[in-house]
């Protein structure tokens, strides 16, 4: 049978030895570059393949490459559903894995997203631990009908009476437990468009916040990207959380894995302002590249300082108004008294 893959330009030297006595990659059978080389790369290395030569660029375009990438990344995506849409975008799964692999930066786009378009949102959670594969689910969300606008923005990927097993154990002391657990517990949460063909991972990767009920002892992990909302120079929370609860000694298991957003005086937003937020930040955020773990930490420590100003200065202007509002009812009594006694 006939290869399938694209054969070296023709502009291409046909001297298959450099000066050196090395082999050039361009003298290899295609099939052999794709199949032996290019499959044994991960995500960032085959783009950066696919930048040294118009022939490598070719086979480093190949969907088949990007699909097996993509479902080793985020096993969640092998969901038909989640499927069928990855294979609308322009550039099937490699346009998906460039949408949801960085982080997502801050809204870049001058407009705001219209809710009116939507129709529903997918979304592809994974959770791991330690590199293991915790939990893993797909939930799609109707968005179009006037309940979910005027509603508190919620999704929730358990079931009230649901608890699924993880394989996570308590282990050493509570302080030192929860700095282990927020070092290998990671969250990938991608946000799926349908109508505009665009993704985004959401999570912070790994968690802003560990912390144990002191009552029950269930331990809740929050992620949190820190989105700015369209048009209005405020920031929102887009939080996620994860609760875990178990006996001391014995496996854990998942019983929340939810997402919402709030503004900074805390007000969870509906699903009309989140579906503008959302939609903004998925079809124009500006993608960076994922760092060492720490950033999504401290951008949600540089938010939550910016809440405490914000909260300080309220509250001075809420003092002032308080201090007029006195002044002014002290003066139209004593002008009133002074008009009876002295006319």
């Amino acid at each position: 049978m006939a290869s399938t893959y694209p054969s070296p330009s023709p502009t291409t030297s046909t001297n298959p030895v450099d000066q050196g006595g090395a082999i050039k990659i361009a003298a290899l059978h295609p099939d052999i570059i794709h199949t032996h080389i290019l499959t044994r790369l991960d995500g960032p290395t085959l783009a950066s393949a696919a930048c040294a030569s118009s022939d490598l660029h070719a086979l480093a375009s190949s969907d088949d490459l990007w699909r097996d990438i993509c479902a080793a990344t985020w096993p969640s995506i092998s969901h038909p559903r989640v499927t069928q849409l990855v294979s609308t975008f322009p550039a099937g799964h490699r346009s998906f894995y460039s949408d949801s692999f960085p982080a997502l930066d801050h809204v870049i786009s001058p407009d705001c997203f219209d809710p009116d378009r939507s129709k529903e949102l997918i979304s592809a959670v994974d959770i791991y631990y330690r590199d293991r594969l915790v939990f893993s689910r797909v939930k799609e969300t109707e968005t179009a009908s006037e309940w979910f606008h005027c509603s508190p923005f919620l999704v929730d990927l358990v079931d009230q009476k649901e608890s699924l097993p993880a394989p996570i154990k308590h282990v050493g002391e509570d302080q030192v437990w929860l700095k282990h657990l927020e070092e290998n517990l990671t969250l990938n949460w991608i946000l799926i468009d349908p109508m505009g063909k665009r993704a985004a991972n959401l999570s912070s990767r790994r968690p802003v916040s560990v912390q144990r009920h002191w009552l029950t002892g269930e331990i809740q992990f929050r992620f949190a990207t820190i989105m700015n909302r369209c048009r209005s120079g405020k920031y929102v929370q887009c939080g996620m959380v994860v609760t875990c609860g178990g006996k001391e000694g014995g496996e854990m298991h998942v019983k929340e894995v939810s997402m919402h957003l709030e503004d900074m005086e805390g007000r969870h937003l509906n699903g009309k302002e989140s579906l503008i937020v959302l939609g903004s930040a998925i079809n124009g955020g500006k993608r960076k590249k994922f760092g060492n773990g720490e950033e999504g930490k401290e951008r949600f420590e540089e938010y939550l300082e910016m809440k405490r100003e914000w909260r300080e200065k309220k509250q001075r202007r809420e003092r002032a108004l308080d201090f007029v509002c006195i002044l002014t009812g002290v003066s139209i009594f004593v002008s009133f008294w002074s008009f009876i006694l002295f006319r």
